[in-house]
């Protein structure tokens, strides 16, 4: 079963990507590269405000780092690790559900041999 750490950066990413906003955010900054709060918000319909706040968010989940820029200007850039975290967790609990599912799936697949 996963560490707690583990767990607990896992928690945080599911959380972060469970706004549909948030993950537009990642996915803007995934193929535009690091990008200001104003940047984002003339790429995507949400008020730069918003994207702010979402931003604060995904920085406390690790998901982006915040770069001082010129003009104190902020520029966010995607940090991938959370992401491994969460998806190592998800492997986990793969692992941990498939021995399970397996096992019934043979033992029915045995019964089903035996009743004909």
């Amino acid at each position: 079963m996963p560490r707690p750490d583990t767990e607990a950066i896992a928690e945080q990413v599911f959380a972060a990507l469970a706004d549909p906003s948030r993950r537009a955010i990642l996915a803007a900054l995934a193929s535009g590269g690091p990008a200001t709060a104003t940047d984002l918000a003339a790429r995507l319909p949400i008020t730069r405000q918003a994207i702010a706040k979402h931003l604060t968010l995904l920085a406390e989940a690790g998901l982006v780092t915040a770069e001082p820029g010129e003009r104190r200007r902020v520029r966010y850039r995607l940090c991938s690790a959370p992401m491994q975290v969460a998806q190592q967790f998800l492997a986990a609990l793969a692992r941990d559900w498939d021995g399970p599912l397996g096992a019934l799936k043979d033992h029915l697949d045995d019964q089903a041999r035996g009743s004909t």
